[in-house]
């Protein structure tokens, strides 16, 4: 595993691409090592504002010398972040996390499901499943991606790059009406494996779904994080093993996750 690394990097441009969502470039040496479903901590400038905000990797520039961060302003961390311009210095720690197993896909159909804030790493995701495709010889139909707005739409176009884009709104006024299991149900789509990342209700609904149909699902999950280093036990989710560092039935999302085989965690 990548030791992580505390850096000095430089955002290279943001921009806001929907209300209240800012979608990011920062040019960092930890390009290099990010894979689809990792996460940064980004740490404010503010000194009243302590500890640093994890923030999913959406994608990795083609030279591996930049990454992509797309957020929601969610507190006073990521409301100074969405300030930051061009050429302003960012401290960020990284690469953290465990990130999405693309062996397990090898030319299957896959689901590759975000919701909300959850839809960002799905762009990385989709990218690199894409590249195997294409160098195996094989065409993009395996990758269907389902995507959960409340209204307001972002990244849809760029993740129409690498697959079938699905779409629900809460207020049906794109796509299915509801959520993102209306819009498997309402399109009769099928897959043997599913990568997903968003709220917690949405992905008990994959859960359900996955073991229902027989099918392996892999479920990112967004807990509250503190240090991002799993020292402050602050982000536990129940699981079925035994963790090595509390040994109880838990585990650290920042270090031991955030993905999870559904199978093995409790939610």
């Amino acid at each position: 595993m990548e030791k992580k690394k505390k850096e000095t990097a430089i955002v290279y441009s943001q921009k806001e691409t929907a209300n209240g969502i800012f979608d990011m470039w920062i040019e960092t040496e930890l390009a290099r090592s990010a894979h689809p479903g990792q996460f940064i901590s980004i740490y404010p400038k503010n000194e009243a504002t302590l500890l640093p905000r994890p923030i999913s990797i959406c994608e990795v520039d083609e030279k591996k010398e930049r990454l992509r961060v797309v957020y929601r302003i969610a507190g006073t961390g990521t409301k100074e972040f969405s300030g930051y311009e061009a050429g302003d210095s960012i401290s960020i720690l990284g690469i953290l996390g465990n990130g999405f197993p693309l062996e397990a896909v090898e030319g299957k159909k896959v689901f590759l499901i975000g919701g909300g804030i959850g839809i960002p790493p799905m762009l990385q995701l989709a990218k690199e499943l894409a590249y195997a495709n294409q160098k195996a010889g094989r065409d993009n139909s395996n990758i269907q991606i389902i995507l959960g707005y409340r209204n307001e739409l972002f990244l849809q176009e760029d993740l129409k790059q690498y697959g079938q884009v699905y779409i629900a709104t809460e207020d049906g006024s794109m796509g299915s009406r509801g959520t993102v299991m209306n819009a498997i149900e309402d399109n009769c789509l099928k897959a043997e494996v599913i990568f997903s990342c968003g709220p917690m209700p949405m992905l008990r609904a994959i859960k359900e779904y996955a073991a229902k149909n027989g099918m392996t699902a892999y479920l990112s999950l967004e807990e509250r994080m503190a240090c991002g280093v799993g020292a402050c036990l602050g982000c536990v989710c129940k699981t079925k093993e035994v963790d090595h560092h509390s040994f109880v039935h838990n585990a650290r999302v920042c270090t031991d996750g955030p993905v999870y085989l559904a199978e093995e965690v409790d939610i």
